[in-house]
């Protein structure tokens, strides 16, 4: 789910100068090809601003827009050349990290044939990088690597068998008696299990804090949430019961049985960004003997209240960006923590709903798990 929506539409004109002016800013030249394209393709492209630039070849084509943000709303027009090419940079530059979007060709939904595709929004999406002045906690570096793996995991409420993708720490394999605490870590809305290692690089994230000592080794398991059955605007018809059983009935025994966990309340922790916060809020307050840390990244807020009289947890992070609603998310750790909890809140500076948001999220959690 992405998590920046360009509400925007414009026809680019360009020239062969080293800038072009666009709007009220000076748009540099300096435009390269984003780190999420296909081998070989120069477009879509990223200047050092964070415009971002497109290009397809659509020499039939009467019109062609590409859709960025949630749902695909907004976008930019592009403008078509004598050439077939049709070309056009966004109105203004984007936010830091990683966006979905699509293209809309004639009506038609399709991916641009120049990037590598996610899935978000209930669909296949290409994806964009707008590089981060901070992105070098989630950069690929010559550390000690763990493993990311698949397991299909026998669900007798669903009849069928499941996936989940496990990381393990550097390591892992080697030592075959050490045990380690595990982190359930849920996607959000549209997306599925391989969103947190392909969108989200938790699996880097957790090689190079624990390269770098400031973390405890610990295990993360990811898997399909049951959200994509809700449609995008009916969230309230959402039943958490049938994921609650896969979850804590089905999924959590098989990777206790299989994997070399600490299997107890203290070592085992829950976070969700969006919708997986929404469901983690719900499964943790339904199932407080299980989980012994809870983490919302976007995805809500606990309180006080209902927290009251249930098995208190070692620790509770509240997550959001800095345009999405920081105060309440502010509010409700100074909350907790005048009740007693061990709450901490993080705000992620100039980003919202999307990606950078939650990987930061994660970067700034995973130290505080399993102390």
């Amino acid at each position: 789910m992405t998590r920046h929506t360009l509400a925007v539409f414009v026809a680019a004109a360009f020239t062969s100068a080293t800038c072009f002016a666009q709007g009220s800013q000076t748009v540099l030249e300096d435009f390269k090809p984003s780190t999420l394209n296909q081998p070989g393709q120069e477009y879509p492209q990223v200047n050092s601003q964070g415009y971002a630039r497109f290009r397809i070849k659509a020499p039939k084509a009467d019109s062609v827009k590409v859709s960025l943000g949630l749902g695909g709303r907004g976008g930019t027009r592009l403008t078509k050349g004598e050439d077939g090419f049709w070309t056009g940079t966004t109105e203004g530059p984007m936010d830091e990290g990683f966006h979905y979007y699509h293209l809309t060709v004639d009506g038609g939904t399709f991916n641009d044939p120049g990037a590598l595709n996610y899935y978000g929004s209930v669909r296949w999406e290409s994806g964009i990088e707008i590089p981060a002045h901070d992105q070098d906690f989630y950069a690929l570096k010559n550390v000690p690597h763990g493993h990311v793996q698949q397991i299909l995991f026998p669900s007798p409420s669903t009849q069928t068998s499941r996936r989940a993708y496990v990381y393990t720490p550097p390591g892992y394999e080697k030592e075959k008696s050490k045990k380690y605490p595990v982190l359930y870590l849920q996607h959000g809305w549209g997306e599925d299990e391989t969103a947190w290692s392909n969108q989200g690089h938790a699996n880097l994230i957790m090689d190079n804090l624990i390269a770098e000592g400031k973390i405890k080794p610990f295990i993360i398991v990811m898997t399909y949430g049951m959200t994509n059955e809700v449609k995008w605007g009916r969230m309230k018809e959402f039943r958490i019961e049938p994921f609650q059983t896969v979850l804590v009935d089905e999924l959590i025994p098989y990777v206790d049985a299989n994997f070399r966990t600490l299997a107890d309340r203290n070592n085992r922790a829950m976070a969700g960004l969006s919708m997986g916060g929404m469901e983690t809020h719900t499964i943790t307050l339904n199932k407080p003997d299980v989980f012994g840390a809870y983490a919302l990244l976007s995805g809500g807020i606990y309180n006080s209240e209902e927290l009251k009289d249930k098995s208190k947890a070692k620790l509770i992070f509240l997550s959001c960006g800095s345009k999405e609603n920081p105060d309440r998310v502010n509010k409700a750790a100074a909350e907790l923590k005048a009740a007693g909890y061990n709450a901490v809140s993080f705000v992620s500076e100039k980003t919202a709903h999307e990606f950078l948001t939650w990987r930061r999220s994660l970067h700034e959690l995973a130290p505080l798990l399993f102390k």
